[in-house]
């Protein structure tokens, strides 16, 4: 699996903004396929970073309803990345938008 096709974008929220400067854990979410061996390598190849520890999650789709019709959303992994002490990934400390 290349590098750039595991990592799919960065996740977000405020939630992850308070972990990310508590405990050094960024968040991505990732390829259903990809493994934690192939985020971290993925991580610390493009972002040049020392990972330590890699944690992942799948969120099943929501149903969700419009008029009489039915649909679902589609389901989606998360990896949540813990990098070494001093390390850090520019991508996230831009700030808000």
């Amino acid at each position: 699996m290349d590098l750039h096709d595991v990592i799919k974008g960065p996740l977000i929220t405020e939630k992850l903004d308070r972990a990310r400067e508590k405990n050094r854990q960024y968040s991505f979410l990732v390829d259903m396929d990809a493994t934690k061996l192939d985020v971290a390598r993925a991580v610390s190849t493009l972002f040049k970073v020392t990972v330590e520890g890699v944690r992942t999650s799948i969120q099943r789709g929501k149903i969700k309803r419009v008029g009489t019709s039915m649909g679902k959303r589609p389901n989606f992994k998360k990896a949540f990345v813990t990098l070494k002490e001093g390390d850090k990934i520019e991508l996230f400390e831009g700030g808000t938008v």
